[in-house]
């Protein structure tokens, strides 16, 4: 298992509430504005998007990659905080 940020142990080491989507491992300021331009405003609307994928892996980067260009690390972060933290709360 990889290492995991400081980022994304804060993410998953409580409820998200209304957390917005930067918070989000592999989520930065750039990424955030595309995702929030979309819709995609708070982590708990991206969670959604999680579980509408039914938490696929290749699904929810595809989407990623798709929805604000998110590279194979930020995807591959992102996807990892967003299982640990359903692991974790659901």
């Amino acid at each position: 298992m990889s290492s995991t940020s400081q980022k994304h142990r804060d993410f998953v080491a409580e409820p998200m509430g209304e957390k917005p989507v930067q918070c989000i491992a592999g989520i930065g300021d750039v990424l955030g504005q595309r995702l929030s331009d979309k819709g995609f405003d708070k982590a708990y609307v991206v969670l959604g998007q999680f579980l509408v994928l039914k938490k696929d892996e290749e699904l929810f980067k595809d989407w990623l990659k798709d929805v604000c260009c998110a590279n194979a690390k930020q995807s591959r972060d992102c996807f990892s905080c967003m299982k640990e933290w359903c692991d974790a709360f659901l």
